[in-house]
């Protein structure tokens, strides 16, 4: 069984995401993860399914993108190793006035501290710039790490929030 990473993006419209996921169950390609947002009037789609191959893949994905609006890509990737988690799961918050490299310098004290970043998202509304990530942090590193972080937030003039994220929510 062939396992694929999938990207779709381009001008955001009604039906992308019916027309991609019809045309992958016209295959038989099976999705097992995926995620989809809008970006400022951008759809943007990164998905990974089960079954058929790269090119049966791009061939049924070329109707979607015939216009030259959506740009689809395939490409084949190896299975998840089956392993343990090996990190505890943290939600972090950024929140402040926008400026150049605020995921930057965060996402660098997370790496610093041995975390994992498993989804980030950022958002800009008006002068307000927000990020929310999940992150898997190692046993025992989570205070260390708030308080590397309580300094890039000074440093970026932004609030930071760590805290343990509540397992029936994730």
């Amino acid at each position: 069984m062939n396992e694929l990473a999938i990207t779709v993006i381009g001008p955001d419209r009604t039906g992308i995401v019916a027309d991609v996921a019809g045309a992958l169950a016209g295959v038989g390609a099976n999705l097992t993860d995926s995620t989809m947002t809008r970006l400022r009037g951008h759809f943007a789609m990164t998905l990974i399914c089960t079954g058929p191959t790269v090119e049966a893949v791009e061939k049924a994905l070329e109707p979607v993108s015939a216009d030259g609006g959506l740009l689809a890509t395939v490409r084949s990737v190896p299975p998840e190793a089956d392993t343990e988690p090996v990190g505890e799961p943290y939600l972090l918050s950024v929140h402040g006035a926008d400026r150049l490299g605020i995921v930057a310098a965060v996402t660098r004290v997370v790496a610093a501290g041995g975390g994992n970043i498993t989804d980030l998202t950022t958002r800009l509304t008006g002068p307000l710039y927000v990020l929310v990530a999940e992150v898997d942090l190692p046993p025992g590193v989570a205070d260390d790490l708030a308080t590397a972080l309580a300094v890039a937030a000074d440093e970026l003039g932004v609030d930071v929030t760590l805290r343990p994220a509540e397992s029936d929510v994730l």
